[in-house]
């Protein structure tokens, strides 16, 4: 039978329950579990992870960005309990966490409830009274590859607390307080890409999101390629740190070209050649991780008309380009990455590759013609096993709608 939904989000009647194929056996799985342990569920949601085409650490300096919402999803199920606690299982962890709603704390703790009760404190910060709830998660995003999985539990849980509070956010609101607790309760301080594109995503398109006024534009991704996302199993334990450190980097450029460039909020504010004019007022590590920044704007930007044009071998161009600047000038990137890259550039029908996320370790981002992809992730595969020790993941992908309800069929 078909499960209804107990709670509606307002802003989601518009549209219509996603039922996801490709990974609906997760979808069963949650829904089954939290039947068995709570009963019938208010309702399931889902939020997905997500690749990002070209545009990376300019987010959280006002810049331009190219995501895409991928098919790899975190779903949650939800119900009322009669307490003020939440009750939290993560099927995928083999955990549960109890959260006391009227103790939330502050600061992250280094556990993956953070990301749980971060949400809750900003929900409830916002104004959004609700009470205790049952939580069943379970998520396909890969951990650690730099594909948001943070953003894709931080997004689900939203949408079910709102739903248990029968209240409705604008899309955007969710996206910047679900931003806000991965700041104060998990402590990196990342950008809004990656919740608005789990809010916001459309299938078959990448959106150009402006990520200082949060207005996008949607560009198609042509139906004659994929985007090939290659998962190079490793992730350097120095990224947390290193993350804010390159956006402490930023602010310092900032504050320091402000001197001459009093107009100068963010280095969204910069072009080139001002930077060039000015850069010697910059420390050395400082002008380079402007450098790219700066850089990987107007890359943005000629990326989207290329797309607009169909001129994929334009925009695979700025791919390599992207990530070069990203080894070279913000130096996230590591061997393993690089090597990737440059296995992926030397095979048929790649127009281009670049690693995506925060980088030191996680995935690379590849457009390939659709007649190629079998010859790729076998070739790929292949010699990166020889050369890194290692046998990657590799996931074969089309742009995939952002946040919702679903509906589970339950046997």
């Amino acid at each position: 039978m078909m499960m209804a939904l107990l709670h509606w989000i307002p802003d989601l009647k518009m549209v219509p329950p996603i039922v996801p194929s490709k990974f609906e056996n997760s979808l069963q799985v949650v829904a089954k579990v939290f039947c068995t342990s709570y009963g019938s569920p208010g309702g399931v949601f889902r939020a997905p992870g997500r690749v990002n085409l070209i545009g990376e650490h300019t987010d959280y300096n006002d810049g331009f960005v190219m995501p895409a919402a991928l098919g790899f999803s975190t779903y949650v199920a939800a119900g009322v309990r009669p307490d003020r606690t939440l009750t939290v299982v993560s099927l995928d962890l083999d955990e549960t966490e109890t959260i006391g709603l009227d103790d939330l704390g502050s600061g992250p703790s280094g556990h993956w409830s953070d990301y749980v009760r971060g949400v809750a404190a900003m929900l409830q910060a916002s104004g959004v009274a609700f009470g205790g709830a049952n939580l069943v998660i379970k998520s396909d995003v890969p951990i650690g590859a730099g594909l948001s999985s943070s953003a894709a539990i931080e997004v689900s849980v939203a949408l079910a607390l709102l739903a248990i509070a029968g209240r409705d956010l604008d899309r955007r609101q969710i996206a910047a307080l679900c931003q806000r607790a991965e700041h104060q309760f998990a402590g990196t301080k990342c950008g809004i890409m990656d919740q608005y594109i789990s809010c916001f995503g459309q299938a078959d398109h990448a959106l150009l999101l402006d990520c200082r006024t949060l207005t996008h534009e949607l560009l198609e991704v042509p139906g004659d390629v994929r985007i090939v996302v290659c998962n190079t199993m490793v992730k350097h334990e120095l990224a947390g740190g290193e993350y804010n450190q390159r956006r402490a980097d930023c602010d310092d450029g900032v504050r320091i070209l402000q001197a001459s460039l009093p107009n100068v909020l963010a280095l969204r504010d910069i072009d080139p050649s001002q930077l060039s004019r000015f850069g010697e007022k910059l420390p050395e590590r400082v002008f380079r991780r402007c450098c790219h920044v700066v850089t990987e704007n107007a890359r943005v930007l000629q990326a989207a008309e290329a797309l607009r044009r169909l001129d994929l071998d334009s925009f695979g161009r700025l791919m390599v380009e992207s990530h070069r600047s990203l080894r070279d000038d913000y130096e996230v990137s590591c061997k393993e990455l690089d090597l990737m890259v440059e296995l992926a550039l030397k095979c048929d029908g790649v127009f281009g590759a670049r690693m995506t996320g925060g980088g030191f370790g996680g995935c690379t981002v590849n457009l390939v013609q659709v007649e190629a992809v079998d010859a790729f992730k076998a070739t790929v595969s292949r010699q990166y096993e020889i050369a890194a020790g290692r046998v990657p993941d590799i996931y074969v992908c089309t742009a995939a709608d952002g946040a919702g309800p679903v509906i589970p069929e339950i046997a």
